[in-house]
């Protein structure tokens, strides 16, 4: 959920792939994943269009695509706003199923923090994400959206002051954020990952560990598979818990195999009221069964089993880890102390008391859902908005017949 750059930025460069916005939308239960057209920001944030942003935390991703270079009226914006990160990214369909980022954006907020013992996002909490949401804001002003979805999530949604909260973002930033609900969270991350998942795999667990709560996806597909993985959806859950809330209450940086052990425990007990299906069903039959993570836990896990000097989305997303690997990774992890952690450029001082938390997650979820090979996913919920605003809006019929044109207009060649 990225010299050294610890891993926040992970998701913002290269080409995205796919599988399934004005006036305010906040409802808690709203599933609609259609996008809308944008609407104009507030004037403090058109002032900073051209202003540089600062650095991002982990990995800056590609450039920004010059103005000149982007088909007009053709670009769709996400922005996720997290109990840890606010993130963003504007891209431009290319291929059917997949498209090109064009600018992106990712910095660490913590908009969580405190809020499992107070129950409110704290003053500074909310004035750290409303700084980045107002480089955001710049950024949408900036660009000709033609669509765009900005999601809120577990904070927002749990916090006594969520929606007062979100009301100042509209007043300050000129965003109208909407809070969605944990099934569409579930259903956004499965379709952010579709293109990791094989045609010939039938059965997947997908999780994504985030800051205050974990969603997870039982996905069966059958021979004759929709172009929407999320589709196929059917068991999933969203725990309580992320790695920012399990971390405030065991406490993150200095943890010790006892410390570990319970954290996992917290997560077991949270899994035993699932009734999802048990792995051996899964697996049955030649299914192909596998996890699939979509978090920074699982993204630092690959980095650290890399041994990367930086990290590198392009050698980290889609690849595979055994399990004994997985174990491996999470007892290195588990002995170093926090400046270890700190040091490692996979995971930076930003992460390194909020990623052995994630690592108690994942253990109960392999708990539960042994698998042989687990792969890894630096993409998630901007990623599934981006696919699934581009395949309601027909983005790619539109791509395809233009590219036809050209070549009835060139003499048929390329």
């Amino acid at each position: 959920m990225n010299a050294a750059q610890p891993a926040e930025a992970r998701k913002d460069a290269g080409e995205g792939q796919a599988t399934p916005s004005g006036k305010k939308k906040r409802s808690r239960n709203r599933r609609g994943l259609q996008g809308r057209p944008l609407g104009k920001t507030a004037a403090a944030s058109a002032q900073k269009a051209n202003e540089p942003s600062p650095p991002p935390q982990r990995q800056p991703g590609a450039a920004p695509v010059p103005l000149h270079h982007v088909q007009p009226n053709e670009l769709y914006a996400a922005l996720d706003l997290g109990t840890n990160n606010c993130r963003l990214l504007i891209a431009q369909p290319t291929r059917p199923g997949q498209f090109r980022v064009v600018d992106a954006f990712s910095r660490i907020v913590r908009l969580g923090e405190g809020l499992a013992a107070s129950g409110r996002l704290s003053e500074d909490a909310m004035d750290r994400a409303v700084e980045a949401l107002k480089i955001c804001a710049a950024k949408l002003e900036h660009r000709n959206i033609r669509k765009h979805r900005l999601i809120a999530t577990e904070a927002c949604r749990s916090a006594e002051n969520g929606e007062a909260f979100l009301k100042r973002v509209a007043a300050e930033a000129g965003l109208e954020l909407e809070i969605i609900n944990r099934e569409t969270e579930a259903r956004l991350a499965v379709s952010g990952c579709s293109s990791l998942v094989g045609r010939e795999t039938r059965s997947v667990v997908l999780f994504d560990i985030g800051g205050g709560s974990s969603e997870i996806a039982v996905i069966q597909a059958e021979e004759n598979r929709s172009r929407r993985l999320a589709n196929h959806i059917t068991h999933w859950t969203s725990l309580p818990v992320g790695v920012v809330t399990l971390s405030e209450r065991f406490g993150g940086r200095d943890v010790t195999p006892d410390v570990f052990d319970a954290m996992v425990g917290e997560v077991d007990r949270l899994l035993a009221d699932f009734e999802g299906p048990a792995a051996d069903v899964l697996a049955a039959g030649g299914s192909g069964f596998h996890l699939i993570g979509t978090s920074g836990t699982v993204t630092t896990l690959a980095g650290v089993h890399l041994g990367l000097d930086r990290y590198d989305r392009r050698r980290v997303d889609g690849l595979w880890l055994s399990d004994n690997e997985v174990t491996a990774m999470q007892a290195k992890l588990l002995s170093w102390d926090f400046a270890a952690r700190a040091s490692n450029p996979c995971i930076g001082p930003d992460r390194a008391d909020l990623v052995l938390a994630g690592c108690a997650i994942l253990e109960a979820i392999r708990r539960r859902w042994p698998s042989e090979r687990m792969r890894v996913a630096d993409r998630g919920l901007r990623e599934g908005l981006l696919i699934d605003m581009m395949a309601d809006d027909g983005a790619w019929r539109r791509t395809r017949h233009r590219r036809n044109n050209n070549r009835r207009f060139n003499g048929g060649q390329q």
